[in-house]
């Protein structure tokens, strides 16, 4: 059963590949070519009408048609799931017709192709949690939006750019809180609290604020930075008192308290580990082998140890006798050469 769904799917494959290269009859005119365009749209064969209007732009690339196949080639390439040659496409047409009276819709288009990247089909059939994927392509599809928004403040899109804007931004600001909880756990404190500040100055007005204030008061916390700290948390309590880190009052860390590491290893996400510092003339490597061998020694049993008095005579028998088997170039050369 397995092996006919594969072969399914390789014919659908071949077949979708075969038919992305259809040959565009020469002999249409502008107007055929464009109404065939057209009915492909309206049949939502993608592949087809971005081939016609391909054709009919560089067949007549001063047609009266040009202009719309253009932005009509936005559309197909994006419905066709194609979103850098939607993207690219909307782009062309800003650069060449930047005064264009629907102008507006290639910003728009431009803005919906970065906003649906990151919607592929596992997130569309799955509970999936935006707010934890690379959120690149959400600040790419928020600063187009806010480009049309702020460009063509009464464009028939911008109403709906607006709403998608907050959604961005919200998923931008969770997406931060992520990040801050991240470190917490990684006890980079520093680095959580400057992206709880960075979420309560950049992102206000947006469900992670809350998030972001506890974040500071428990990073301002475990770095002993008390006066900090304090402020975050009256700020919290003033204007989230029924936040889930706030239990009667009280603020409730969500990360569990950290070993004594130091600042060192806490900002390098505990890449680094400081260790107490070497005597001099002392290295890691000794001191491994020093503490193996008293290991080793210690885990001897009592009745086989020497008494300390018979180790102290065979210490100094043993001292007496390579003494007195040494010779005088060893003596010369402080027994380097021994």
């Amino acid at each position: 059963m397995q092996v006919r769904h594969l072969l399914l799917i390789a014919i659908l494959a071949l077949t979708a590949a075969c038919s992305s290269k259809e040959v565009v009859d020469e002999n249409l005119s502008e107007v055929e070519l464009y109404q065939q365009a057209q009915a492909d749209l309206d049949n939502h064969s993608y592949t087809s009408a971005t081939a016609k209007l391909k054709a009919l732009e560089s067949r007549y690339p001063f047609g009266r048609y040009a202009d719309q196949a253009q932005l009509e080639l936005i559309y197909a390439n994006y419905k066709n799931g194609e979103p850098e040659a939607a993207k690219s496409a909307a782009e062309r047409f800003i650069r060449l017709h930047p005064q264009h009276p629907n102008v507006d819709y290639a910003y728009y288009l431009k803005g919906l192709t970065s906003f649906d990247r990151d919607v592929g089909l596992l997130a569309r059939f799955l509970p999936l949690d935006m707010t934890k994927r690379d959120p690149g392509a959400a600040r790419d599809s928020y600063n187009e939006f806010a480009q049309l928004t702020s460009r063509y403040p009464n464009s028939r899109y911008a109403p709906d750019a607006k709403q998608r804007m907050i959604y961005l931004r919200n998923l931008l600001a969770a997406y931060e809180i992520h990040v801050a909880d991240y470190y917490l756990t990684r006890q980079a404190y520093v680095a959580a609290a400057n992206r709880g500040r960075y979420v309560v100055e950049n992102f206000q007005e947006t469900p992670s604020v809350a998030d972001g204030l506890a974040v500071m008061v428990e990073s301002y916390q475990r770095l002993h930075l008390d006066e900090l700290a304090a402020s975050s948390l009256e700020v919290l309590k003033a204007n989230y008192p029924n936040h889930p880190s706030l239990v009667d009052g009280q603020f409730v860390p969500r990360v569990a308290e950290a070993d004594n590491r130091s600042w060192m290893s806490k900002v390098t996400l505990g890449l680094i580990e400081s260790r107490p510092p070497l005597p001099p003339g002392e290295t890691r490597a000794n001191q491994d082998v020093v503490k193996q061998f008293q290991d080793a020694k210690d885990a001897i049993p009592s009745d086989l140890k020497p008494q300390e008095g018979d180790a102290a005579q065979e210490e100094q028998h043993q001292a007496e006798g390579n003494n007195s088997n040494r010779s005088w170039f060893s003596y010369m050369t402080f027994g380097l050469f021994d």
